[in-house]
């Protein structure tokens, strides 16, 4: 029976992990353990909080490993599990030469892109703000460098441009895991893993996203604006200032009515034109309206705009920042 160690760390990982766990009694592989990122500090109390991964793996009974780096240590506790194979989503770490050596088929990664376009760390989020038409759910082998691996498996995926970061990689979790299954079963056959392909083309590479990048400046036209909404639900998230005070904007669309808002000309970019029932707060841009449909102040539950103008009668008018 093929042994099996998955190296993940947020919810769509899990998802992953999820589908594999389901369907190894019937394909005859087990998931041997779990490879995950160190609990994380939280809240106000700084509570320590297990990855998603790890929290669903615990609940399963599968050895959970947490290591800070991927050392002799880690290779020493994770070596007597006798896993064949490696498969990682989202875990966030290059596996060094050492490290893959203790797996006897070598590794896999399910990347959520059309590589070699948006190799690193954030290819769903690139993929949204440059509004991409497709993208894909890649399958590849683990190299020494990021993202390089051949390429075993690849579904493309065409973008409508209502997709979040969150929809889209939970749907590329739950693909992967089909794309992996068979992989699996052809490696369980073969005695080694299919043959790949070699990426061709221009590669692109993504890096880190922080809260400031979530900052929303109204001198931007309405597309990029709505687009880094998308790409940036639910983390960072989108936000701007109201009346000093940090006010997130969920969701969005894009105002393509053709009824006139008076004294739009005159309005400066920012500012709350306009409450539409069947649209959203109307707020201008650099370029265009945005209809905003969901939004959060600090310290409160996040509102659908029909329930948060009940609340605030004097948000018209308002110019965010």
């Amino acid at each position: 029976m093929l042994k099996i160690l998955f190296a993940g760390s947020p919810d769509a990982a899990r998802l992953t992990l999820e589908h594999l766990v389901n369907a190894q009694n019937e394909c005859g592989f087990e998931i041997a353990g779990v490879l995950s990122n160190p609990p994380s500090a939280k809240g106000r109390h700084k509570e320590l909080i297990p990855t998603p991964v790890a929290q669903f793996a615990a609940e399963k009974g599968i050895p959970v490993f947490t290591p800070e780096h991927l050392d002799a240590a880690a290779r020493e506790a994770i070596s007597p599990l006798g896993a064949d194979l490696l498969i990682s989503f989202a875990y966030g770490h290059i596996f060094g030469p050492k490290f893959l050596a203790l797996f006897s088929l070598g590794g896999i990664n399910l990347h959520p892109s059309l590589l070699p376009k948006y190799r690193g760390c954030t290819p769903v989020p690139a993929a949204i703000l440059n509004r991409d038409a497709k993208t894909a759910v890649t399958i590849q082998t683990l190299s020494l460098k990021m993202d390089e691996g051949d390429i075993l498996a690849q579904t493309l995926v065409e973008l409508n441009g209502t997709e979040t970061t969150e929809s889209l990689l939970n749907y590329s979790a739950e693909e992967g895991a089909k794309l992996i299954l068979e992989i699996i079963k052809k490696s369980a056959e073969a005695g080694k893993l299919p043959q790949g392909t070699p990426q061709t083309g221009e590669p692109s590479y993504t890096g880190i996203i922080t809260k400031e990048d979530g900052r929303i400046n109204w001198n931007e036209s309405a597309e990029v604006i709505e687009a880094k909404i998308r790409a940036y639900y639910p983390d960072p998230g989108c936000w701007c200032m109201e009346n000093g005070l940090p006010l997130r904007i969920l969701e969005a669309k894009l105002y393509t009515e053709k009824a006139e808002i008076p004294a739009i000309s005159e309005a400066k970019s920012g500012s709350v034109l306009e409450f539409s029932k069947p649209n959203g707060i109307l707020i201008k841009t650099g370029d265009g309206i945005l209809a905003v449909r969901k939004l959060q102040r600090q310290g409160k539950n996040a509102m659908d705009y029909k329930s948060f103008m009940n609340g605030a009668r004097n948000f018209l008018g308002t110019v965010l920042e």
